[in-house]
C-alpha cells in the first residue's frame, strides 16, 4: 500500500466495486462538504477520482448495522 492519498468514490456502487478488489467491502461515508467547509483540500485525478490527504474520524459515517 503505497498510497499517499485517500482515494474516496462519488457514490455506493462505484466505492463497492472498488473495494471488493480487495476481498468484502465496508463502505464508510465521508461528510465531503463538512471537511470542505473546515478547509480540507480536494483533488480530482484525470480518471475522476476524488483524492484528500486524510479523512478525520469526525467526518467518517459507518454503515448502521443489520
Amino acid at each position: 500500500m503505497n498510497r499517499h492519498a485517500v482515494h474516496l468514490s462519488a457514490d455506493r456502487e462505484t466505492a463497492t466495486r472498488v473495494g471488493a478488489r480487495r476481498g468484502r467491502p465496508v463502505v464508510l461515508s465521508v461528510d465531503a462538504g463538512a471537511m470542505h467547509r473546515d478547509g480540507h483540500v480536494f483533488h480530482v485525478s484525470a480518471n475522476g477520482v476524488w483524492l484528500t490527504e486524510a479523512v478525520p474520524p469526525q467526518y467518517l459515517r459507518f454503515p448502521a448495522p443489520h
